[in-house]
Order: C-alpha cells, then sequence, then structure tokens
C-alpha cells in the first residue's frame, strides 16, 4: 500500500512530501513501512517539487488507491481567523500594525492568532497549528525563526504602536491604569526582583502595568517594571510617557495603592483629571467623614439602583510644587471632590469577617497555642488573665471591637473632575475590567511564569500577548453588551467558529464550508459579516 507522508524539518521549516509503502515484516510479525524523500512543498502553491533522485508521475485514471495527487486543492480552518481580522480592521490594529512593522506585521498577526486559539500551548506548536489553519502570514514559522521574529521587535515600534492606538481613544474616556505581578524563574533578565507578589507566590517577579479606555475596554499601552517597584511608585513614570507619547487630555482612574500625597501633586501639575480610590484612614477623608456619617445614612442620599448611600464633598487639597530651578517652593489650593459611600451589604460581609478572626483569635488564646503573627492583635483586642485556680480567662475589648467596626461598610473615592458620588462610582467600578484583562494575560496566554533567555525575547514575546489581549478584551465587551456569558463561554465561541472550513484551490475564489444558523447569528452578535455571504 503506497501513500504520501508529509513531515516539517523543525530547523529549517521546510515540508518534505515522502513515498510511504507498507509491506509485512515476516520475523517481527507486523506491518512496517519504508519512506523515500519525493520532494518539498513549496508554500505558497502547495505542490510538491520533485527531488532531483525521484520523478514524479503525472497521475492518471490507473493511479492506486491509497495514493495523493501532488497537485493538492487545500482545505484548512478559517471561521475563528477570519473573526480575528475583522477585529483587527475594526480596532485600527490592523492599520497600525502596518503603519510600525511593515516587513514583519502578517507574522505578528498569525502569532498573535495562534496565542488565543491554542490555549496555553508553547509557540513550539505553532508550525502543527499553522498547517492547517488560513492565516494572515500564510506560512509556517518553526520555533528559531519565531525566536528571531519576538526579539526584532524594537522598542522605537513598539512606542509607536503605543502613541497610535492611544490616539485612537485617549480623548473620548477615562483611562484605567494597574499593574500586576508575573513570576520568573530566570537569573539571567535585570528586572526579575523580589517583590510584593500578588498571586502571593515566593518567586522573583516582573511587574506589568496597563492602561484601558473605560469606554472601548481596550488596552493601548503596557510598562514592564522591576519586580521590586512597588504601585505608589510607577504613577510619575507614567505621567512621563504620556508626555513622550504626545497624549493630551488625559483622565486616569486609579486604585487606591496609587494614592499619595506626591501623585496626587503631580497629577494636579500635569493638568490631569482623574479619580482615585482613597482609604478611610487619610487624615483627608476621616477630617470629613465624621461629621457627615450619620447624615449621610439618610434617605434622600440611598441610590437603589447600587443598595448604598452616596454623598459627595467639595474639598480643598493643599498643592505642593517644588521648583528646583526657582528654588522654591509653589503652594496652592485645588478644587477637589471628595464621594463617600456606605453599603449595608458591604459592612454585614466585613462584620462577619471580623467576627470570625477574632473568634480564631480568641480560641488560640484559651487553648494557649499563640501565633506569633497574631500577637499585636492579641494585644489590640483582648485582655488575657491567666491564674493556678481559674485557668485562663480571655475578655475582649469592647471598645477596640466598636472602634474596629466603625467604618464598615464606608468606602472613598476623591476626583478633580467628577461631581457626581453615582457618576463616580460606575467609573471605578469599570476597572474591574483591567482585573479580568490580568486573568485572561496569566491563565490564558501563559506568561505566569516568564521563560526566555534575553530581555530582547522577552520584549517582543510581552508585546505579541499584549495584541493578543487586545483581541480578547474586544471579544469580552462584545460578549457582556449582548449577554452571551450567559449561554456560552468565550472559549466555546471560538471553538464555534474555528471548525468553519475553508477551500483553497489555485486560480480560484476561496470557498467557505457550510455553516450552521448557531454560528452565522453568533458572528452577527459581534456585528461581523459571515464569511460564507461574501461569496
Amino acid at each position: 500500500m503506497a501513500a504520501i507522508v508529509y513531515q516539517t524539518n523543525k530547523k529549517t521549516g521546510i515540508t518534505y512530501a515522502y513515498e510511504s509503502i507498507s509491506h509485512w515484516d515476516k520475523k517481527k510479525k507486523q506491518s512496517r513501512a519504508k519512506r523515500k524523500c519525493i520532494g518539498r512543498v513549496d508554500p505558497e502553491t502547495q505542490q510538491i517539487v520533485p527531488t532531483r533522485r525521484k520523478k514524479i508521475p503525472p497521475r492518471t485514471e490507473t493511479t492506486k488507491k491509497g495514493t495523493m495527487s501532488f497537485t493538492r486543492n487545500a482545505r484548512k480552518f478559517y471561521g475563528a481567523t477570519y473573526f480575528f481580522d475583522r477585529i483587527a480592521e475594526d480596532t485600527g490594529l490592523l492599520e497600525d500594525l502596518k503603519t510600525c512593522f511593515p516587513d514583519n506585521w502578517r507574522q505578528i498577526l498569525s502569532i498573535v492568532y495562534y496565542l488565543i486559539l491554542e490555549d496555553k500551548n508553547p509557540l513550539s506548536r505553532f508550525p502543527h497549528w499553522a498547517a492547517i489553519h488560513r492565516h494572515p502570514f500564510g506560512e509556517i514559522i518553526c520555533s528559531q525563526r519565531s525566536s528571531e521574529l519576538l526579539a526584532s521587535i524594537t522598542e522605537e515600534a513598539r512606542q509607536r504602536f503605543f502613541q497610535l492606538q492611544g490616539k485612537r481613544r485617549i480623548e473620548k474616556e477615562y483611562l484605567a491604569y494597574d499593574s500586576t505581578s508575573i513570576s520568573s524563574y530566570s537569573k539571567c533578565l535585570r528586572q526579575v526582583r523580589y517583590g510584593k507578589n500578588k498571586d502571593h507566590e515566593p518567586l522573583a517577579q516582573i511587574n506589568l502595568s496597563l492602561l484601558f479606555g473605560q469606554e472601548s475596554r481596550l488596552p493601548f499601552y503596557y510598562r514592564k517594571l522591576a519586580g521590586n517597584i512597588p504601585d505608589v511608585k510607577t504613577l510619575r513614570k507614567l505621567l512621563a510617557d504620556m508626555n513622550t507619547l504626545g497624549y493630551e487630555k488625559v483622565k486616569v482612574v486609579l486604585d487606591r495603592g496609587f494614592f499619595s500625597a506626591a501623585n496626587i501633586n503631580e497629577l494636579y501639575r500635569h493638568h490631569i483629571k482623574f479619580l482615585i480610590g482613597a482609604k478611610l484612614s487619610l487624615n483627608l477623608v476621616k477630617t470629613h467623614l465624621d461629621p457627615v456619617r450619620d447624615m449621610m445614612r439618610a434617605w434622600p442620599y440611598y441610590k437603589q439602583a447600587y443598595q448604598l448611600y452616596a454623598y459627595c464633598l467639595p474639598i480643598t487639597w493643599n498643592y505642593v510644587q517644588e521648583r528646583p530651578y526657582k528654588n522654591d517652593t509653589l503652594t496652592a489650593e485645588r478644587r477637589m471632590y471628595l464621594h463617600i459611600y456606605y453599603s449595608p451589604e458591604r459592612a454585614l460581609e466585613d462584620e462577619k469577617a471580623f467576627n470570625n478572626r477574632m473568634a480564631v483569635l480568641q480560641e488560640e488564646l484559651v487553648k494557649g497555642q499563640r501565633h506569633p503573627d497574631h500577637e499585636k492583635q492579641y494585644e489590640k483586642f483582648f485582655d488575657v488573665r491567666t491564674t493556678p485556680v481559674r485557668g485562663t480567662k480571655v475578655t475582649a475589648k469592647e471598645e477596640a471591637f466598636a472602634q474596629a467596626k466603625r467604618n464598615y461598610g464606608y468606602f472613598a473615592l476623591i476626583s478633580n473632575e467628577v461631581k457626581d458620588p453615582v457618576e463616580a462610582l460606575e467609573l471605578y467600578r469599570n476597572k474591574d475590567m483591567i482585573e479580568k484583562a490580568f486573568e485572561n494575560l496569566k491563565e490564558r496566554l501563559n506568561p505566569r511564569r516568564v521563560a526566555v533567555s534575553s530581555e530582547q525575547s522577552l520584549d517582543g514575546k510581552m508585546f505579541v500577548q499584549f495584541l493578543s489581549l487586545i483581541f480578547l478584551s474586544y471579544i469580552t465587551k462584545k460578549m457582556k453588551d449582548n449577554s452571551l456569558f450567559k449561554d456560552f463561554t468565550m472559549q466555546e465561541i471560538l471553538d464555534e467558529f474555528d471548525i468553519i472550513e475553508c477551500f483553497e484551490v489555485p486560480g480560484q475564489k476561496l470557498q467557505v464550508g457550510e455553516m450552521t444558523n448557531k454560528q452565522t447569528e453568533l458572528y452577527s452578535k459581534f456585528e461581523v459579516i459571515p464569511p460564507n455571504s461574501l461569496q
């Protein structure tokens, strides 16, 4: 029995065709096969180019069963990559990639498509995926070539891309800014350092900061930072980068981890509109909260849609700016809005968690099983007396308990622009999209364990993962807008698209295979014309 077998050389990326002839081995009593190389596969025509040692006979009507024609029509999976093509066009990503990477934008997009569809698989599996999918580059990229491609992505080209993407949304919306940590085993990367690991892992890390558009829900900028840099120290560099990239009229939403007097002064100095979370322990908040604590829980301030009380206070920020060039310090008052909220549900949850924690501490004291890390809490919340007759008696400090519960259910935001507390709350809560993005980045795109050998490869890998995140964020937004998460996961939708085939016939128009009503309806939910409608 004769057949044609195809095999790709991992080093060169060339696919060879072999004639495989099966025969029965009498000694081993099993079927064996002999292979002879008859040519290589042309990546453009998909035809077999004969080697000098073997002439390929033309196919005739008497060709034996089991052989294949050497002039092959290609059948490939197309539905998902077609879907990604439309997203790239709609977001302007395709146009910006062509501008910034005129020589290799197709290769970059193909790798991005692979990262999205092949959940958590390494790039070494790309040749197998590329052989059965229609994608922008259209050819196989072997492991060595993909490494070279990632290392060739320059800082200049990346910054140009950020600039172009940012201008598409910078003046239209607030920007959410946050950071995450990515653990690494590498010992040769300069920015891998031990710091506050947000995944609570005992590993060195690299920190990654992201900027998201609040309305578009798309990321358009990121920074790679040393693992030991805390959030509060990253804002000044972000503002400098925005200035370098030409971003104007910027509005940012920040987590309370970025709050500091220095950061607030920097935001005012750069004339940036901001909304930022504030800790209740800050004097700025405590001073204004106590006088309105009871009054703000009156019915007129209750917001049924959010099931909480919301109150806004116009306050003054004491602005300070050091001016080394004049050898003086500028002080002034700046307008600010303090938004205070009280959630009965949140208060109940906080008190329940507190009571559970106190119960554990009390049990440790009664049983004499004190934990070294809990000594400060023992002293703060309990009186402990031990006598030979009555043993150990543990009494709660009621005043300490009441003081701890005093602020349960309250939280605060500050802004130099947003006056309405409900609007401020909506803007801040929309920031959870960046948490989802970090989850997608770590779990789906698999950078959690950074294992690269050079800074250039790491920078290139993070850039293509960032591009993948743009696609995933776009899909997530559309799914939420159309309530698709009730019936599908993202992977289920991508799988539904991915099984749609296309047929490539040399010299003829691309043909798309049969599609179900379900697939057609899903395309319409994403405002994408189904591929078979274009035939």
